[in-house]
C-alpha cells in the first residue's frame, strides 16, 4: 500500500520584492522639483492638490473630501482652516500659504466650483470626488517625474513632509502633534520616526 505524500503549496510572503514600513517624507528640494514640474505643465488640479496636501498635513481620506466651503469664505481663500478628522473625530487646524491659496483659486475659477462642490473632483463618473486610491496613484506619478522610486512613496509621504521639516527646524514635538491632529504624543514620535533620526544625527556628529 502506497501513501500519498502531502506537499502543501507554499505561497511567497506578501511583501516579497516590495518595500515595506513607513513611507518617507519628501525633502524640500523634492517638493520644489515636483511643484515646478506641475507649474510648467499647467496642471491646475494637481498643483492645488499637491500644495494643499503639503500645507494641510491631512490624511488622504480627509484631503480628498474637502469642499470649497471648508477652505474658502465668500469667495476668498482662508489663511487658516479647520477640519474634523474622520478617523479621530477631532478637529485639526492648518495654514494655507499664499502659493497654495493662489493654486486653489485657479482651480476654483477654472472648474467654476461653488461652496458645496468638492475641491478635487474625480474624473470617474461614479465618484463625487477624488478617491484615496486615485490620490495614491497620482502621488506615484509625481515622484516618478523627479526620478524617485514610486514604490517607496505614498499618501503618508505627503502628510509627513511638512511635519518632518517643522520638527527638524524647531524640535518642537508638541507643535507637530497639534498640526498632525494626534491625540497622543507617542503617536507623533512613532509617526515621524524621531527617536531613530535623532539618534543617527547624534551618532554622526560624534567622532571616536
Amino acid at each position: 500500500m502506497y501513501l500519498l505524500s502531502y506537499n502543501p503549496i507554499v505561497k511567497p510572503p506578501w511583501n516579497k520584492g516590495k518595500l515595506v514600513g513607513q513611507k518617507p517624507a519628501l525633502k524640500l528640494k523634492e517638493v520644489w522639483a515636483i511643484r515646478i514640474r506641475l507649474q510648467l505643465a499647467k496642471n491646475v488640479r494637481d498643483l492645488a492638490l499637491f500644495n494643499l496636501a503639503i500645507d494641510s498635513k491631512l490624511r488622504s481620506c480627509d484631503l480628498v473630501a474637502l469642499k470649497v466651503k471648508d477652505i474658502a469664505n465668500g469667495g476668498r481663500i482662508s489663511n487658516r482652516a479647520m477640519v474634523l478628522q474622520s478617523k479621530t473625530k477631532q478637529s485639526v487646524q492648518f495654514e494655507i500659504t499664499e502659493q497654495t491659496r493662489l493654486s486653489i483659486a485657479s482651480l476654483i475659477s477654472e472648474n467654476k466650483l461653488c461652496d458645496e462642490d468638492y475641491l478635487f473632483q474625480s474624473r470617474v463618473r461614479e465618484s463625487m470626488h477624488l478617491s484615496t486610491r486615485q490620490y495614491a496613484r497620482i502621488i506615484k506619478q509625481w515622484v516618478a517625474t523627479i526620478g524617485l522610486d514610486p514604490a517607496a512613496y505614498g499618501t503618508h509621504s505627503m502628510r509627513r513632509t511638512k511635519a518632518s521639516l517643522i520638527y527638524k527646524r524647531t524640535k518642537n514635538l508638541r507643535a507637530v502633534q497639534l498640526l498632525l491632529g494626534h491625540t497622543k504624543l507617542e503617536s507623533t514620535v512613532r509617526y515621524l520616526g524621531i527617536e531613530v533620526e535623532d539618534a543617527l544625527e547624534i551618532s554622526e556628529k560624534t567622532e571616536v
